[in-house]
């Protein structure tokens, strides 16, 4: 038909069916349950900031910043993360909030990225931050929370890579990199896992590293060892270099507090070619990978003294943990970690042409009762083929009451997967519901 309208969807966004909202809701319930449990309080911010609130903040991301001019002439963009908003909330708000601030954050993000496996353009983060705190406290409890997150959902074999963003501009320094390439080096080191240690020296050499400058950090980056055993080891390496040895007790405070939160020793791991991306991190940075299967990162998180005072003109500390909802659904979906029913119907009621009311006040009844009832809209068709839908939609469970059972006081109770029924008074209808979804949860 001329002027038909083509359905589609744009490159890097998904529409998501109701299955797997279900198991999203899920997920993000548990994430809530978690941060709420260490007492962070929920926060929602703008989709839209202005543009100079966004950049010049958080560096390569930046660059995939969806932005444009609005209505109004304003120059705006999409939010790419949600610590920089959060940033602004803290200066905006400083006389609302009670320092440390923690809070959490679970909503959508936009960057004009490359789509692939579990990266999109429109995507949901999961934060959980801490501002007003330089205490490495803060930081211990946001790598816990990290710890139990991913523990939560089922995730197997993560390990939470914790490295420092002074020690590796420390590890620059001895090893002949000048101050002014600090950033540089984070970028290049951030790709070692990437592309290898060879392509990381090629590129360092490129912007003005000399060889054996490259090759010594390299080396020094890829010291592994316990976290004691490094820190001792790090201690004798940087012996004089500037702000090393804050860094260094920094993370000897870190890692001394992490077993009081209760986070496994094979949980985490001192990592000193962890840089992590983004420009505004300071101090502890965190990343939580997956290798078996080889999954890569699925959170990251770090310290960022410096970023809500780019708003105020002070220094407010801080820091924080995303997870990655989309990488870990993926995970958890495609090693099904987590049952999850197929619909959040729990029972059907089918209906005859001369039974509708009574069959919504069964349906009224038992959603009185704290069930999640679908009400058959379709009087006129069979029993059986109610039936059937219901099945097809993953409903465990039928109501069925007829003239018949209705004036006997009861209804058929029938399991849509066995095909077993049973005449269940309307009185013990409830419980007798509840009972079978309760020995279904078991099985």
């Amino acid at each position: 038909m001329a002027g038909e309208r083509k359905a589609r969807v744009l490159k890097g966004f998904r529409d998501y069916l109701p299955q797997q909202m279900i198991l999203r809701g899920r997920i993000i319930s548990i994430f809530r349950d978690i941060f709420e449990r260490h007492g962070f309080e929920p926060l929602d911010t703008p989709t839209l900031e202005y543009l100079d609130v966004l950049t010049g903040k958080a560096g390569e991301n930046e660059k995939l910043m969806y932005r444009f001019e609005d209505h109004g002439g304003r120059e705006v963009g999409l939010r790419y993360d949600l610590t920089v908003p959060l940033a602004r909330v803290v200066a905006m708000h400083q006389n609302d909030l009670v320092l440390p601030f923690k809070r959490y954050h679970i909503a959508p993000v936009w960057r004009a990225d490359n789509p692939q496996r579990g990266r999109f353009r429109e995507f949901w983060q999961c934060d959980a931050d801490i501002a007003g705190s330089a205490s490495m406290l803060a930081d211990a409890e946001v790598v816990s929370i990290m710890a139990e997150a991913l523990a939560a959902v089922g995730l197997p074999n993560f390990v939470i890579r914790i490295s420092h963003r002074r020690i590796l501009e420390s590890l620059g320094l001895a090893a002949g990199v000048a101050p002014e390439q600090a950033t540089t080096l984070y970028r290049a080191i951030d790709k070692l896992d990437k592309i290898g240690a060879e392509a990381v020296a090629a590129e360092l050499v490129e912007v003005g590293v000399s060889p054996q400058s490259a090759a010594r950090v390299l080396e020094l980056a890829s010291m592994t060892g316990t976290p004691e055993d490094l820190l001792d080891r790090l201690d004798v390496a940087l012996a004089g270099v500037d702000n090393a040895a804050a860094a260094l007790a920094d993370l000897r405070e870190l890692f001394a507090y992490l077993p009081a939160f209760g986070v496994p020793a094979d949980r985490y791991m001192l990592d000193l070619s962890l840089a992590r991306g983004l420009d505004y991190y300071t101090g502890p940075v965190y990343e939580a990978t997956v290798t078996q299967p080889k999954v890569g990162s699925v959170a990251g998180a770090g310290r960022y003294d410096g970023l809500v005072g780019s708003f105020l003109g002070r220094p407010v500390p801080a820091t924080g943990i995303s997870l990655g909802l989309e990488r870990i659904i993926e995970v958890v979906q495609e090693y099904d970690l987590l049952k999850t029913p197929a619909t959040v119907a729990q029972v059907a009621v089918a209906v005859f042409p001369g039974t509708v009311a009574a069959g919504a006040r069964i349906a009224s009844t038992l959603r009185a009762a704290g069930l999640n009832v679908d009400l058959s809209l379709q009087p006129n068709r069979s029993v059986g083929d109610q039936l059937k839908q219901a099945a097809r939609k993953g409903i465990p469970l039928a109501v069925i009451a007829g003239d018949a059972e209705l004036q006997a006081g009861s209804a058929n109770l029938k399991d849509l997967h066995s095909g077993e029924q049973e005449m269940v008074a309307l009185s013990d209808l409830a419980a007798s519901v509840s009972l079978r979804l309760d020995a279904m949860q078991q099985l």
